[in-house]
């Protein structure tokens, strides 16, 4: 499935399958994730994307060949494949072990071909080697909705009183996470999403309730993965002294100007850019010692483009998986 203009939307096409280059491998994908950063570029807010796209950052699937210098995986390897998708290893941010910050860093589905397909090439260095005893359409969505996560729950720090603003694919692992440590949930969605506060509930979640609604303790920090700016004011509100308040989406509208009141007492904002292979080695030992299963919808490849619609109306529920 093919992007070849922003805005739009994807289009069947047939294309040769890729050929890998050094440090590459050859993978034939069994499963992909969709992911709110797919729908960010189809709409054209993440601008400049190699056009024509195959989009997708959360590959499953098995090595099936190589090019050459490259010894990390054998024939039959089961892999998965993230957004971060290559640094170059020398600038200042991956010599200080930033490498998500990287100055040339180059995405899965972005830079480069992603998962939307039957086969993609991938650098061998940002593959990931896959737990056993999870299938590949459940540990897909570990692969960027859970590293992001992870990622973002780590600058939230040792918040006992945790808020999830927006309950999507990624907030809907890491409350699995956060319960697990037992951590206390509270969970914002759309005003009036009954169903989802419901899913909320039954993943651990002590309270679920509309983004308009102030939950009943301050909270210690909270994750935003809703794009809508406006929330992290909202959960500034919602906060106590010294929380942290951790933007986890790649592209966010505009944060509102607000009173400094809100941010005394040493509250502070923070955002998550991208994720380093240690954040990824880390969600999957976590998750696989906490049994943290995703839920997923499995679609066809030819439906991407329903899957991306129903993340833009807020209808899909969980995790969607793209079936190769």
């Amino acid at each position: 499935m093919v992007l070849e203009k922003q805005p739009g939307s994807l289009a069947p096409r047939e294309v040769p399958v890729p050929e890998p280059g050094p440090g590459q491998v050859l993978i034939r994908v069994s499963a992909c994730g969709v992911c709110r950063t797919d729908l960010h570029i189809l709409d054209g807010e993440l601008e400049h994307p190699k056009l024509p796209l195959v989009p997708g950052h959360q590959i499953v699937g098995r090595v099936v060949g190589d090019g050459t210098a490259t010894d990390r995986f054998s024939t039959g390897d089961r892999v998965g494949v993230p957004w971060l998708g290559w640094t170059d290893g020398t600038c200042r941010f991956c010599r200080e072990g930033r490498e998500n910050l990287c100055e040339q860093a180059r995405f899965t589905g972005y830079d480069m071909d992603g998962g939307y397909a039957d086969f993609a090439v991938a650098d061998q260095r940002f593959c990931f080697p896959l737990p056993e005893g999870i299938d590949d359409f459940h540990v897909s969505p570990l692969l960027c909705a859970g590293m992001i996560g992870y990622r973002a729950l780590a600058i939230a720090g040792d918040a006992e009183r945790l808020g999830l603003y927006g309950f999507g694919s990624s907030a809907h692992i890491l409350c699995q996470i956060a319960a697990a440590e037992g951590r206390r949930v509270f969970a914002f969605t759309r005003p009036g999403d009954s169903s989802s506060q419901a899913f909320a509930r039954s993943l651990g979640a002590e309270w679920a309730g509309g983004s308009d609604e102030a939950p009943p303790e301050p909270l210690d920090a909270a994750i935003i993965f809703a794009p809508v700016g406006s929330l992290m004011i909202d959960a500034l509100r919602a906060s106590d002294r010294g929380a942290r308040i951790v933007s986890a989406g790649i592209h966010m509208s505009d944060i509102p100007a607000f009173p400094y009141e809100l941010l005394w007492e040493e509250r502070s904002l923070h955002s998550v850019a991208n994720l380093t292979r240690a954040d990824g080695t880390a969600l999957l030992e976590l998750a696989s010692r906490h049994r943290v299963v995703p839920q997923v919808e499995v679609l066809p490849l030819e439906e991407a483009n329903a899957a991306l619609d129903a993340i833009r109306s807020g209808s899909a529920e969980g995790s969607t998986v793209l079936s190769l």
